[in-house]
């Protein structure tokens, strides 16, 4: 209920962003999970052209997450999140009825230019629209998109009793259907005119040294999130022998979001610097890696050994809820209000390459710690991803080089 009135005191554009990310995670997580699965056991693919088919879906989207930023600063964000949700349609659409591998890359390519485009624009747009209550809408934004990565596989496996092909249209639908409602409901507004190119743009937001610093010293919130969809869903299956295990940790993770996320986020705004609590959930996120460490590679009680994985899971999240609302809210206050979809866009692309780095060397561990009967490894390693970004960002606050707060936002027209 809190969530809900909470919800309230928000304008309508922002309420309808809201409900639209619950949206886009459900319908995301309904087909992408089980794309490789159907590429290789209904369509006989091999494992390398399985690669290449996701391979250029996430090129597609971490690649031109600037493109999207751009998009949203000059056109504006309303157009950009339309598109993108509609490129996203077809997109899935294609993968329901292609079953060749031209079609299937290009409705890779669509769906992962769909993400590129409204990712950004729907962050830069709900900067805009809450003034100085960016960090609440950002924290209810978590909490939306939290309980759709929840809902799609549960709704995913329940449609796969039917056939792959009935997943992918209906979550075409879920996309159909929010392209229609942006378009009917979410109100346009005025864009400021354009000083100069767009890479005069980019220029100057990679000239600002403080917003790279910071974008790099992320990479430990994006490899770590990452985790709650390889690691410990896979401690989990070796804790307790059990594949639906991994359930569990997503189960964990909701509960306490919805329960956490708004109390979390209020509580923290009206005590201290934001730079101080994104390095605490840092430091969260960073500790929630050594419990399972302890009993990993142990054997015994089943529940005995899941239970410090499902308590990693928890102060994983709990971690997330504290650092990134203020992350969101920190982004437009590096530069001109005009460069927020821009800033935005480097953001995920700078930190998207980062972490893709940090998911190696994370994958790396695992085969490593496997082979050398040391299961402690890839845990270890993501505790030392986290403390690094937490001492990065530190680091940065202590130079004085990170945004004091949210910068007023322009007043929303019609």
């Amino acid at each position: 209920m809190r969530t809900w009135r909470e919800m309230r005191r928000f304008p309508a554009a922002v309420r309808l962003l809201l409900v639209n990310q619950l949206g886009v995670n459900i319908g995301f997580y309904l087909l992408i999970p089980y794309l490789a699965t159907h590429l290789t056991d209904n369509l006989g693919m091999s494992a390398a052209v399985v690669g290449i088919v996701l391979g250029v879906r996430n090129l597609s989207q971490q690649g031109l997450f600037i493109i999207g930023g751009s998009a949203s600063d000059r056109l504006g964000a309303r157009g950009v999140i339309i598109a993108g949700c509609a490129l996203r349609t077809v997109g899935f659409a294609l993968f329901a009825l292609g079953d060749s591998l031209a079609v299937l890359l290009a409705a890779s390519v669509l769906s992962g230019l769909a993400g590129a485009l409204f990712n950004p624009a729907v962050r830069t747009y709900i900067a805009q629209e809450s003034a100085d209550r960016k960090a609440e809408a950002f924290a209810l934004f978590n909490v939306f998109a939290t309980t759709g990565a929840l809902i799609g596989p549960l709704l995913g496996s329940a449609l796969l009793f039917v056939d792959f092909r009935t997943s992918a249209l209906t979550a075409a639908a879920i996309f159909a259907v929010l392209t229609v409602a942006q378009a009917l409901v979410l109100p346009a507004r005025a864009v400021e005119p354009s000083r100069g190119t767009v890479l005069g743009d980019w220029r100057e937001v990679v000239g600002n040294r403080a917003f790279l610093a910071f974008a790099l010293a992320m990479v430990g919130m994006f490899t770590l999130e990452n985790q709650l969809y390889l690691l410990l869903p896979d401690g989990a299956r070796e804790a307790t022998g059990w594949d639906g295990a991994a359930g569990l940790v997503f189960l964990v993770g909701t509960l306490a979001n919805l329960a956490l996320q708004l109390r979390i986020t209020r509580a923290l705004k009206e005590r201290g610097n934001r730079a101080r609590w994104i390095a605490t959930g840092l430091g969260l996120m960073a500790v929630a890696f050594l419990p399972p460490a302890l009993v990993a590679g142990s054997s015994g009680n089943a529940v005995l050994r899941a239970l410090p994985v499902l308590v990693g899971a928890l102060l994983l999240y709990v971690g997330v809820m504290v650092a990134q609302p203020f992350v969101m809210e920190l982004i437009p206050g590096f530069g001109r209000s005009e460069l927020t979809g821009t800033y935005f866009g480097i953001f995920y692309v700078v930190s998207g390459i980062a972490a893709a780095v940090g998911n190696t060397v994370v994958g790396w561990a695992m085969d490593a710690g496997e082979r050398g009967d040391a299961d402690w490894l890839p845990w270890a390693c993501c505790a030392l991803f986290g403390l690094a970004s937490a001492l990065g960002v530190a680091w940065l606050h202590r130079l004085g080089s990170l945004p004091t707060g949210p910068k007023p936002a322009v007043p929303a027209t019609v």
